[in-house]
């Protein structure tokens, strides 16, 4: 779909509903579902919502002040990064699971643009259970309205080229009953330094999609 400065795919239907409930009732209970604690502003505070963060040995994730140490990839998880990498020509070597509870619980404005990441990340995005709202607003350009997204049960969003430079994006709470959401992001890590704890490597690019509704992305490490 159009996204000026950036690249922004959004496949509703990448699991059938059935495996997508199967896969959400496994992960719901199977993850190592933690509230982490971050430094936002100099302040530290709980995520309002749970995360887990698994992915090769060597990929050590750091944000908002913090070094995720992952963990193993289940057999659910490697088979959907398999699938992830053969479809999208793209390797990952780490995902970041969130689960929003309820309608409380939500994510904040924020980019994806953590060094290690590289200069153009591709951001895979994965959702489970619930229906939430997505919204993404652009960095500095004023003129540009925010752009507004329904993610359903089993759709996948893609995000590539410059859109983590140019553009935030955020699931904003909602007082409507809603049930559990599970969001996997997978992503290509670079290395961290061991002694100062500050990402380096991670370098990648996109190219344009082979065809319509299926795009085919890489990062160049």
């Amino acid at each position: 779909m159009p996204l000026p400065d950036g690249l922004l795919y959004h496949l509703p239907q990448f699991l059938a509903p059935d495996a997508a409930s199967v896969l959400l009732g496994q992960l719901t209970t199977s993850l190592d579902w933690q509230q982490h604690r971050l430094k936002l502003f100099g302040r530290e505070c709980l995520t309002p919502r749970l995360c887990a963060w698994y992915g090769d040995a060597d990929a050590r994730y750091g944000y908002s002040g913090q070094t995720l140490e992952p963990l193993p990839w289940t057999a659910p998880l490697a088979a959907l990064r398999q699938r992830l990498e053969a479809e999208l020509d793209c390797p990952f070597n780490g995902m970041l699971a969130n689960l929003y509870r309820d309608g409380a619980d939500s994510m904040g404005w924020h980019s994806d643009d953590e060094a290690s990441l590289g200069p153009r990340p591709v951001i895979a995005s994965l959702s489970l259970g619930a229906t939430r709202r997505f919204v993404l607003r652009h960095r500095r350009r004023r003129d540009l309205q925010t752009v507004a997204l329904t993610l359903e049960h089993g759709s996948l969003l893609i995000m590539a080229g410059d859109t983590q430079r140019h553009w935030q994006h955020a699931v904003p709470k909602t007082r409507a009953a809603v049930g559990v959401r599970i969001n996997l992001t997978f992503r290509y890590v670079g290395r961290l330094r061991a002694a100062a704890g500050a990402p380096v490597g991670g370098a990648s690019s996109t190219r344009e999609p082979a065809r319509p509704g299926r795009p085919t992305l890489s990062n160049d490490r």
